[in-house]
């Protein structure tokens, strides 16, 4: 597998996610500040409402360029099936009977991304998955919950 591919696919799918935040930002000031937008009384908060989703979505827009910036340099390495899951590491898992791909990122997830041999998912390591992946080793197993139900997850391998 290569990681760098990932990354590339990765940061491609953050600058079109980063591209579309961009004009709904960009749209939705405009529409705060536009004449239609003026109060019609004191009670009447168009503008306002739309201002703070403007500013909600410019901040949306500034997370995705810091996410890739960081994955434009993030230092990629090959791991030891000895060694504890870190960032960069491509893990296989057994998750309640089926086996899972994942790439534990320090931005990006929740994307699915296509390789070559399958589909492989984004964790980071705030995410509870992730979070359970860290400092763990190729035959640990830990348990996850998910809506509502605990799941066993056995790491199978680590790239």
């Amino acid at each position: 597998m290569n990681k760098e591919e990932l990354v590339e696919k990765l940061v491609r799918a953050l600058r079109t996610a980063h591209a579309a935040a961009d004009r709904l930002a960009r749209d939705t000031a405009e529409a705060a500040n536009h004449p239609e937008a003026k109060p019609d009384s004191d009670k009447d908060t168009r503008k306002i409402e739309l201002s703070y989703l403007a500013a909600g979505q410019a901040a949306r827009v500034s997370e995705l360029e810091t996410a890739i910036a960081v994955l434009s340099s993030l230092q990629l390495r090959t791991f030891r099936a000895d060694e504890a899951v870190a960032l960069g590491a491509l893990v296989t898992l057994n998750v309640a009977g089926k086996k899972q791909r994942v790439f534990l990122c320090s931005a990006g997830g929740g994307e699915k991304l296509q390789a070559e041999d399958g589909e492989v998912s984004v964790v980071t390591p705030q995410s509870p998955l992730g979070a359970g992946l860290v400092g763990k080793e190729v035959g640990e197993t830990f348990e996850l919950r998910v809506a509502g139900q605990i799941r066993e997850v056995e790491i199978l391998a680590l790239e």
